[in-house]
């Protein structure tokens, strides 16, 4: 009778290896980044950690045993959502290990626009000294957090350190602390009017694609500055560029884009009000071990157990 088998496409730690085997004793554990490493066992995989396109082939076939995979990012859009629903697979996401370094991003950027550091950034490149017409801060004002989750929680938290006004906008409309104002995902407009920082935290589903667009940034204050480290496809590149160029907000930190790696030709690179990183607001030193101690191995136990794993489930209906 063959073993079981687990099928972990990163690099473990011998200490996290051996908390899991510790769990599945009788189990094969197969781990590593290389493709050569678990190529050959993926049809035979029960549990896959960390999906890889190139595995749709194999997994979506009628003979394949798998029953779970652990996604290692917090976002699932790129999965085969509709094969996986269909053959009954489990699926849990990493929601949740990015809180504190994506809160941290989105409160880099803040900062940066507000007192303008991209700016003296440039200066100081060309031995610029130049004052640049430096006048705003961030106490005080108004903060919208579209997507209330566990980065949009962190980021409510730390923005009543600076005593921020909070406005929340989530699916269910449900109160949150910190979040003075909370708001259902049908009355974004409603919000974007008073909003000093719009900060976009969004997954990308058929709800939230374009979800931004010229409205939106017709509503938006001109003094207003956009963050989205949520998905890129939630706003519309065109609009925004045309808002950003036309000055209908006055900046933009942006970490994810429509198309990645974001073009050379795209006007986004030499905008003076924009500030660009690619796609690393989640990159930290904890990553793989908060994805391994506070999801896989929780969810682990469950599974061993008989349960369906708790900790991030992903809804097939609402696509996270």
């Amino acid at each position: 009778m063959k073993k079981r088998k687990l099928v972990i496409t990163q690099t473990v730690s011998q200490a996290h290896y051996q908390s899991i085997q510790e769990i599945i004793p009788d189990w094969d554990i197969i781990t590593g980044k290389d493709s050569s490493i678990w190529e050959n066992h993926i049809l035979d995989a029960e549990i896959i950690a960390s999906w890889r396109k190139s595995m749709a082939q194999q997994c979506l076939l009628e003979e394949s045993k798998l029953r779970w995979v652990q996604s290692w990012s917090a976002g699932v859009n790129s999965l085969p959502l509709e094969e996986l629903a269909v053959r009954a697979i489990v699926l849990t996401s990493a929601n949740g290990v990015h809180s504190y370094p994506i809160s941290e991003t989105i409160f880099a950027l803040m900062l940066a626009l507000t007192r303008k550091i991209h700016t003296y950034v440039r200066n100081q490149m060309t031995h610029t000294w130049h004052h640049s017409n430096l006048s705003l801060e961030m106490h005080k004002k108004t903060i919208g957090i579209i997507g209330v989750g566990a980065i949009g929680k962190e980021t409510a938290k730390i923005a009543k350190a600076f005593g921020m006004r909070v406005i929340g906008l989530r699916h269910s409309g449900k109160p949150e602390d910190y979040v003075d104002e909370m708001y259902k995902s049908e009355q974004l407009n409603t919000i974007l009017p008073q909003c000093d920082y719009v900060v976009v935290t969004l997954p990308l589903t058929k709800e939230t694609y374009h979800l931004f667009g010229p409205q939106q940034f017709h509503l938006m204050k001109p003094s207003a500055f956009l963050i989205n480290i949520g998905r890129g496809e939630v706003i519309s590149e065109k609009h925004l560029i045309q808002a950003l160029q036309e000055q209908k907000i006055a900046g933009a930190g942006l970490d994810v884009f429509e198309t990645e790696p974001l073009s050379k030709a795209s006007p986004l690179w030499t905008l003076e009000n924009v500030i660009i990183t690619p796609h690393t607001a989640g990159s930290t030193e904890h990553y793989d071990k908060r994805v391994i101690e506070d999801i896989f191995i929780p969810n682990l136990r469950d599974y061993v157990k008989g349960a369906i794993p708790r900790i991030n489930l992903v809804d097939y209906v609402k696509g996270y």
